[in-house]
């Protein structure tokens, strides 16, 4: 299912190349070596305190490593100061893990806040285009509701066409399954991968939820005691490639049969 969308071999979109960080004298990331193909959808998986938090932060270029480089498109993001930064920032879309959406503005308001920051539309252009986003991912007549009137699916949509407003190149998801129930978790991988066949956009997901990655996931990392300690496909990771994968995977109690089942959709 995750990798039948590409019609050419994918090239690599951002590359994370011998990445330290460390916050006083305890180091959090060791040595990260990663590649994120352009428009595939790739997951970080780990438990707590793992470093996911933090590989995060310097994949948006909230904090800078210590030592190494993060290429985006080729170009290095780790010398870039603040304006060079927010500008690349605009390629990049950011669902946090709560959606993080404003509770004192309607989700029209909130959906249009990229816009009213970044742009120089007009209003009336502004919300014709966050009414196209909400249509686009289901989320009809909503716009006058607070995010508290909002189940928790609708609110990770929210969120999602908030993040898609300046129409990025690439989607960051901050444990976008947490906390929902079984069903919702199942409607927010699709929006994920749908989002991804319409709009042919990288992902990454960063997550806790192993039975979620299996499902969405063309390309895995697992993170343990922040070194990269297992990847590859789903298939790979459940056929046994790395024995450390394998042994989180089963304590995480996830059903092969299921996942697979559920890529075959």
């Amino acid at each position: 299912m995750a990798a039948a969308h590409l019609s050419t071999p994918p090239e690599p979109h951002i590359e994370v190349r011998g990445v330290h960080k460390a916050f006083g004298a305890k180091a959090v990331l060791s040595d990260i070596n990663v590649t994120f193909m352009r428009g595939e959808i790739c997951v970080i998986i780990g438990g707590s305190g793992t470093g996911k938090t933090t590989l995060l932060r310097l994949l948006i270029g909230l904090e800078k490593p210590d030592r190494g480089s993060i290429l985006l498109s080729g170009q290095d993001l780790v010398p870039l100061g603040d304006r060079e930064m927010n500008r690349v920032r605009r390629k990049l879309g950011m669902v946090f893990q709560y959606a993080a959406l404003l509770d004192s503005m309607t989700v029209l308001e909130n959906v249009a806040f990229p816009l009213r920051e970044h742009s120089s539309l007009g209003e009336r252009e502004i919300r014709e285009q966050v009414r196209a986003k909400l249509g686009d991912l289901g989320l009809t007549n909503v716009e006058h509701l607070y995010p508290s009137e909002l189940s928790g699916g609708m609110r990770k949509r929210v969120g999602l066409a908030r993040a898609l407003m300046l129409e990025p190149e690439l989607v960051v998801y901050d444990e976008p399954t947490s906390g929902l129930d079984p069903f919702t978790t199942e409607l927010v991988d699709e929006m994920i991968t749908s989002t991804r066949d319409r709009l042919g956009l990288t992902s990454i997901v960063i997550s806790h939820d192993m039975a979620s990655a299996l499902r969405i996931a063309d390309r895995i990392y697992l993170l343990a005691e922040g070194r990269v300690a297992g990847s590859g496909t789903p298939d790979e990771l459940m056929a046994g490639k790395s024995p450390l994968a394998l042994r989180f995977m089963q304590a995480s109690g996830v059903d092969f049969a299921t996942a697979r089942a559920w890529r075959k959709q």
